[in-house]
């Protein structure tokens, strides 16, 4: 169940010319005539990782019921080589025909967002790496004013694409707390990677209330078993890749190998770095209760079958750290225009999907993993069957309603609709047709527990009726 049965709609081989260097690209699947994926660059990278990526992001777009397909590119390259930006360059002039008009790509490992929106406009594609979305819109000016905006607005010192990540793999292991009940106050969490997904994820887990014992980076593990590490302090001497200035530490933080991180007895464990991280032969190790997947594929399906005999819940990657794919895509359909309102849509949809899925996989005993494919194929399905697949039914930005439409200055306001209409939005019409639905920051989830903007201090940003969207 970790694959889908179909082959890939397309897959693309390009060498280049002037140094060895390969580059893959491949769309798992088209909705509405496109899909979405980042373009990483690393050494080693090959076709069937990519492939693998690619299906990922196609049970991350059916998931949260965007009406787009699931793609991924790579590049076999070093990005610290001096050529890096000259191979980049070359694999877009390259694959250029799909930028056009099928796959919108990211940053991804190896590749930053800047890094990439400006290749984009250095070969003559575009201003961003978003652009197969933007020109299918009436108005690309105002879609590119959209995307400039959201993505340039720092909070708490994060541009969206650095904390909506973070912020979402922390709501869902809030989720699979809260459906355990297991109040945040007295949960501990342990988090490999210390990237912009782990400095996101343990940041937003500390702000809820979740002690975070243990960090790792590449030069190993830093713990805190008595009173937990304090995350902000960590942050401010983290260096570009996600490496801790070891001098910042306090006198009773202590430092283990990194590989500790699997031993550690907290609630939650976070694996935020590398793929294949949680494997048949370590996974006896741990004894956390879940596991909340923020890196890409971290577990082997192997042990996740082992996992779960012992009643481990995993949280698969494509249900917890979808936040950055989902929130970009909000805001180019203009369904937000600002941090604060992609973390208030991302906290109504991954709270009931969570806690759903969890649901189905105690009635059903298979994984939450299983589950989620079954729920991200069907939904994906009904998202072709409407918006059409490779040959779009239906435009990529459907027309709203004048009350509907959001500017670049406001988030909907309250009394737009109700918490229950946002967290139907889960599992029944695709995110395109829908409304902006509730102000989150005044009504509670119908668990009973208010959403993440109820609490300034964990929040991040302003509310939603005041977030204006600047910097």
């Amino acid at each position: 169940m970790q694959v889908f049965e179909h082959e890939p709609f397309l897959q693309v081989t390009w060498r280049d010319s002037q140094t060895s260097a390969r580059g893959f690209v491949v769309i798992d699947q088209l909705v509405t005539g496109i899909a979405t994926g980042g373009l990483r660059m690393r050494p080693g990278c090959t076709i069937g990782e990519v492939a693998e990526l690619a299906r990922e992001m196609t049970l991350k777009m059916g998931a949260y019921g965007i009406h787009v397909g699931g793609a991924k590119g790579g590049i076999d390259f070093d990005p610290t080589d001096p050529r890096a930006e000259e191979v980049r360059g070359r694999f877009l002039e390259g694959v250029r025909p799909l930028l056009e008009r099928f796959w919108v790509t990211a940053g991804d490992l190896g590749t930053q967002q800047e890094q990439l929106d400006q290749a984009f406009a250095r070969v003559g594609i575009g201003e961003t790496s978003f652009h197969a979305a933007v020109v299918r819109s009436d108005d690309e000016a105002e879609v590119r004013s959209r995307i400039q905006q959201a993505f340039n607005t720092r909070t708490e010192g994060l541009l969206l694409s650095e904390l909506v990540g973070g912020y979402g793999v922390a709501e869902a292991a809030l989720a699979a707390l809260e459906h355990r009940d297991i109040p945040a106050a007295t949960a501990s969490a342990v988090v490999q990677g210390f990237g912009a997904m782990g400095g996101s994820t343990a940041l937003y887990l500390e702000h809820a209330g979740v002690k975070i014992v243990g960090i790792t980076d590449a030069q190993g593990m830093i713990l805190n078993t008595s009173r937990g590490l304090d995350v902000e302090l960590l942050l401010s001497a983290r260096s570009t890749g996600g490496v801790i200035d070891r001098s910042v530490l306090r006198e009773d933080d202590v430092e283990r190998p990194g590989d500790e991180w699997l031993d550690q007895d907290v609630d939650v464990l976070v694996p935020a770095a590398v793929g294949h991280t949680i494997t048949e032969d370590n996974c006896d190790r741990i004894r956390g209760r879940f596991v909340v997947e923020a890196a890409n594929v971290p577990t082997t399906p192997e042990a996740e079958q082992r996992l779960l005999e012992r009643g481990v819940v995993v949280v698969p990657d494509f249900i917890a750290n979808t936040g950055a794919a989902a929130g970009a895509w909000w805001v180019i359909l203009g369904e937000v225009v600002s941090p604060a309102g992609a973390c208030s849509r991302l906290s109504a949809q991954i709270r009931p999907l969570v806690r759903d899925l969890l649901d189905r996989a105690d009635e059903s005993g298979m994984s939450m993993r299983t589950e989620g494919i079954l729920f991200s194929k069907e939904n994906s399905q009904r998202l072709i069957d409407e918006y059409g697949g490779a040959v779009a039914f239906r435009d990529l930005f459907p027309a709203l309603e004048p009350e509907q439409q959001l500017t670049l200055d406001e988030e909907p306001e309250a009394g737009a609709g109700t918490v229950a209409d946002v967290a139907e939005t889960v599992v029944h019409p695709p995110s395109g047709g829908l409304p902006e639905a509730a102000d989150l920051t005044e009504s509670p989830l119908e668990t009973g527990r208010q959403p993440a903007a109820a609490f300034p201090a964990y929040y991040p940003g302003e509310a939603d009726e005041s977030a204006s969207g600047q910097p």
